[in-house]
């Protein structure tokens, strides 16, 4: 099912719901503008929000977008290992629901 052509059909996806869907564009342009936190850091985040929810597309793009904004594959390796170590600790933190004391 994933295929980066998918891509091209978002501009039909918008014209179908074109409120939300230029909201959704503004609000993901501000979110990822160099602020208090520099873009670089932003596609940083999520990339590692990417791995961590799984999306291929969005790691395709965020990836490009990291590397484009300053990133070294060294950065990249690094937010692997903390998405990682973020779902790996979700998974403990919530296993502590299935004890009863």
């Amino acid at each position: 099912m994933y295929d980066m052509k998918n891509m091209t059909k978002l501009p039909a996806l918008g014209a179908k719901a074109s409120g939300a869907w230029d909201a959704f564009v503004a609000f993901d342009k501000a979110a990822l503008a160099d602020g208090a936190v520099p873009r670089k850091y932003k596609e940083l985040i999520a990339l590692a929000v990417a791995l961590t929810t799984q999306c291929p597309y969005c790691l395709e793009i965020h990836r490009g977008a990291a590397l484009k904004a300053g990133a070294t594959e060294a950065e990249l390796a690094e937010v692997t290992f903390i998405a990682a170590a973020l779902r790996a600790g979700a998974a403990i933190t919530h296993g502590t629901h299935l004890i009863e004391g």
